[in-house]
């Protein structure tokens, strides 16, 4: 068993991380760490790039030896560190080695193709890894779900119209719809037969919505053999029009991956040279969230330096560094150059709502993001930059406008609700939908508790809040991972906002973790949980998840709990010589069930937090 920690041991450890973060810091102010998912990154990217006819043999081996080197022993690919082996990850890893030269007789093939076909083949894989073996004549474009580009056509009232997609899946799913009318297929110089089992692909159960939208996806089967000519035109080129215009700055499309190299081939199949500006930003863009190192080529599914700063002024304002320290001033001063200063699609729902906030990358002006806007609101209101106070104002009222109408926030958009359109097809993987989850609703009710503590908007937040807890005490976790983060982020917020560290709610939170800190004091909780109830609270300790576990209980007013010593002493034994910590597992989330992240800063920040709340509280109690 771990033992307690003493206040001095906490103390170093917290100026170590500290002084490890400081050094992570860019001249220009801000923080980015690697944002790292899984292999159909560069699987993906390979097959793009093969797509569009500019594939290097260099960037193809570079490529290969990281994908070779996250296979697993069994011959799969998993989703996330130590998870399961996933059917169409290790498809889509198989299809990019196959491009690389990878005979199929080599052991780690076999073995990749033998897990694809006990797991069901091709046939079983998802939507999306289809839609790429198509493109390449691996698998008939007729038996995929039809995505007609007319939908753009389809007005903001009108039920499963674009914006009823959370932005990230509305700006997959325009481009598809050209892809999907199209139909391309260039053929690959080998086939995938290896990977086939010869059995019909499951099929959706036939009752209900999903046998109403079977009977429409076959009527628009018909309806592709033979559409009206004009309107097809026309539907395609207002799809196009609308991709070109939410290009961002860098190159990207919603600074993601998936909509980016969905729109690249969208407008390859419309016309666009590879000389085109466009096209020329889009893939010259990729280089930017390319990694190179000694295991080869890698791409970022997404970057988060407004995020990771704003996260990183956070923990070292709670670890007790001043407010007009130059590191936290540089840093304020390069988040306040990249606030959102116009209208984006969230203002198709708030057409009268004035911007403002903060997104999550670099250059994604078009997606400002609450949850990024709210831990920036909070950063910034503790930084003493003179020019601060104008832009934290514009945050609140943008925030203040994003509330849905049941009193919560989601991330991107408001109202983003209709849960209909989970229902269409092709949305077996990853969520489509934006609804308000209790980890953004807590950040932004933490962060307008301190600006405006009697709003009806903190007021109706914290009444969601109370609603949203679950049986066990817990908050499902909707951005990471899962229970332990959710908990994490409510219990501070609660307390904020003024409810009391011993009403009920608190001391049933309180409970649920105590009773899940693992026997080394640590806590975690493993992905699988998303699914599988019986992983909910359980998994190997880690730094981030442990941080986020002492906030609740520091919030809650367990100072000195043995539950909080123990978490304490877990981090201070577990630290690295050089300040941070080890964290090969992933605690973000991007899709629950679906797509994870391991974002490499959580590993520091949120224990710098933590350690920070838990040294100023014993400063502050030891005081006379």
């Amino acid at each position: 068993m771990t033992t307690v920690a003493a206040p001095s041991s906490a103390a170093l450890a917290l100026d170590a991380a500290c002084d490890h973060l400081l050094g992570l810091q860019t001249p220009e102010g801000w923080w980015k760490a690697e944002l790292q998912t899984n292999v159909t990154m560069d699987a993906e990217d390979l097959l793009l790039r093969q797509f569009l006819g500019v594939r290097t043999e260099e960037e193809t081996a570079e490529a290969a030896r990281w994908i070779r080197s996250q296979q697993r022993d069994d011959g799969t690919w998993a989703n996330f560190h130590a998870g399961p082996g996933d059917l169409s990850t290790t498809i889509e890893a198989y299809a990019a080695l196959r491009l690389a030269g990878d005979p199929v007789d080599a052991a780690h093939m076999r073995a990749a193709a033998g897990f694809v076909r006990d797991s069901g083949g091709i046939e079983a894989s998802r939507v999306f890894t289809r839609i790429w073996l198509a493109l390449f004549g691996q698998w008939p474009w007729k038996d995929l779900p039809v995505l007609p580009p007319e939908m753009i056509f389809l007005p903001p009232w009108f039920p499963l119209n674009v914006y009823d997609f959370a932005c990230w899946a509305r700006q997959t799913i325009v481009p598809l719809t050209i892809v999907s009318a199209r139909r391309p297929v260039r053929p690959l110089p080998f086939g995938l037969a290896e990977l086939r089992t010869g059995r019909p692909s499951p099929r959706a159960v036939r009752g209900g919505w999903d046998g109403f939208f079977l009977t429409l996806d076959r009527l628009l089967h018909r309806y592709q053999r033979h559409p009206i000519p004009g309107l097809r035109r026309a539907a395609i080129r207002r799809a196009a029009e609308w991709i070109v215009t939410r290009q961002e700055l860098d190159g990207s499309w919603g600074g993601i991956q998936p909509p980016w190299v969905y729109s690249l081939i969208a407008l390859d199949l419309c016309g666009y040279r590879l000389d085109h500006p466009v096209m020329r930003k889009g893939l010259d863009g990729l280089d930017r969230f390319t990694i190179r190192d000694e295991r080869g080529r890698r791409l970022e599914a997404c970057q988060s330096p407004v995020w990771d700063t704003v996260l990183a002024v956070n923990a070292l304002l709670d670890a007790g560094l001043s407010g007009d320290h130059p590191a936290l001033v540089n840093a304020a001063d390069w988040v306040l150059g990249e606030e959102v200063k116009g209208p984006g699609d969230w203002s198709v729902r708030r057409p009268s709502l004035a911007p403002g906030g903060w997104a999550f990358e670099f250059d994604n002006d078009g997606y400002p993001d609450i949850d990024d806007t709210a831990e920036a609101i909070l950063a910034l209101r503790r930084v003493k930059h003179p020019d601060a106070r104008p832009a934290i104002d514009r945050a609140l009222r943008w925030v203040d406008g994003m509330v849905s109408r049941d009193g919560g926030f989601g991330s991107f958009d408001a109202d983003n609700t209709r849960e209909l359109c989970t229902r269409l097809p092709f949305c077996d993987f990853g969520a489509v939908i934006d609804p308000p989850s209790a980890d953004v609703t807590a950040h932004v009710v933490e962060a307008l508790a301190v600006e405006e503590p009697a709003s009806d908007v903190v007021r109706r937040a914290v009444v969601w809040l109370l609603r949203a807890q679950e049986a066990d005490g817990s908050w499902f976790g909707r951005w990471g991972a899962n229970h332990v983060y959710g908990t994490g982020a409510v219990v501070p917020a609660l307390v904020a906002a003024g409810v009391r560290p011993t009403a009920p709610c608190v001391r049933r939170a309180v409970s649920w973790l105590e009773a899940h800190q693992n026997d080394d004091g640590g806590w975690g909780e493993d992905l699988r949980s998303y699914r599988d109830p019986a992983w909910i609270g359980r998994g190997r300790s880690t730094a981030s998840q442990t941080a986020w576990a002492l906030l609740a209980l520091l919030a809650a007013g367990e100072i000195r709990s043995p539950a909080v010593e123990r978490g304490v002493a877990w981090l201070v034994g577990e630290q690295r010589p050089d300040g941070t910590w080890d964290e090969p597992y992933f605690t973000g989330t991007g899709f629950p069930g679906d797509f994870y992240i391991n974002y490499h800063l959580y590993r520091l920040v949120f224990p710098i937090s933590a350690l920070g709340r838990y040294v100023r509280a014993g400063d502050e109690g030891a005081s006379p």
